[in-house]
């Protein structure tokens, strides 16, 4: 029977690395850029995380330091978030290159790079099956609170998560808040709005897009990191992660670009995408592939809603997807 206690945490597990990946995409889209590469960049940051956990599991022979397995994988997979983003930026910022090309292109190099290191780690460890795990290292990301055995239904709805999970929440948040309250936010709006008339102000348009992106890149990533090492419990297997970054940045146009609202959202979605799993289907398993389509069927009818009520507020930002040439002003 179905048990929403038990189904709460495995949406929130499936939404995390989707909250991650909104909240990079909706800071980069709020600098006008639209950035398609996230599937890429989270799949090249899963892959950073793995390579640098493993072999560091290799060189301490199974005596891991708790600090040191935490923070290789997820400086790895933060650098190598960072260098997409770095690049995506270098590509449409200063060659001013198609942003949409640029991204599908770095969609399609992300999961090219990821498959081909992950190929290599695989032959490396001399798996007998086409995964190589990291149990070892997964143990400290997925290590819940210490008091959520003991709070029974609580604790199992709200602490029988891994810290990163903690961690999109709050960086979500933060996002949040330097949108709308603060000086930085304001310029960054700025920018995706109308970069002609905030240079004109004063306001150094390159360096905001290429801070936003390799940010947004980063934050991206660092979903990448939580789905292999927490939620598939340290495993890499090729082209496992699905279309979980695509399903990202549906999200972004589903929370009308807003950090805040994404945090519920995500878990929303997360849930969405796991209900084939609870929905009846009898003999006809080509249900569950209709039910799959549910998520971005509620993104379309999110998307027609709010261009009815064209509200300034609910829009994306008006200069998103084109490139700014400080000569043409």
């Amino acid at each position: 029977m179905f048990s929403l206690v038990a189904f709460i945490p495995r949406a929130v597990q499936q939404g995390v690395p989707l909250l991650f990946g909104s909240t990079g995409e909706t800071i980069t889209e709020k600098s006008g850029n639209l950035n398609l590469g996230i599937p890429g960049v989270m799949y090249v940051g899963a892959i950073s995380g793995v390579i640098g956990s493993f072999f560091y599991e290799q060189a301490a022979g199974g005596q891991l330091n708790g600090f040191l397995a935490v923070f290789i994988p997820l400086i790895c997979a933060l650098v190598g978030s960072f260098l997409m983003g770095l690049l995506y930026s270098f590509l449409t910022v200063s060659l001013r290159a198609n942003q949409n090309v640029t991204g599908l292109a770095m969609t399609t190099f992300g999961i090219g790079f990821g498959n081909f290191f992950g190929g290599s780690l695989i032959k490396l460890a001399g798996a007998d099956v086409p995964s190589i795990s990291l149990s070892a290292t997964s143990a400290y990301f997925s290590r819940t609170l210490p008091f959520a055995s003991t709070t029974g239904w609580f604790g199992k709805v709200f602490f029988s998560y891994g810290f990163l999970a903690y961690v999109a929440i709050i960086i979500a948040l933060i996002c949040a808040y330097v949108l709308k309250k603060t000086r930085v936010g304001l310029h960054l709006r700025a920018v995706g709005e109308d970069p002609a008339a905030a240079d004109a102000a004063g306001i150094n348009v390159k360096r905001y897009k290429y801070v936003s992106t390799c940010l947004g890149c980063m934050i991206a990533g660092l979903g990448g990191l939580y789905y292999v090492m927490d939620y598939a419990c340290g495993v890499w297997s090729n082209d496992a992660f699905g279309d979980r970054g695509w399903l990202a940045i549906a999200l972004v146009i589903f929370t009308v670009w807003k950090p805040d609202v994404s945090v519920l959202s995500s878990i929303l979605f997360g849930g969405l995408y796991i209900l084939y799993l609870y929905l009846p289907s009898g003999t006809h398993t080509e249900y569950k592939e209709l039910y799959k389509m549910i998520p971005y069927i509620v993104t379309l009818v999110v998307l027609v809603f709010t261009s009815m009520r064209n509200k300034k507020e609910d829009q994306p930002p008006k200069s998103l997807g084109t490139n700014y040439f400080r000569e043409e002003r």
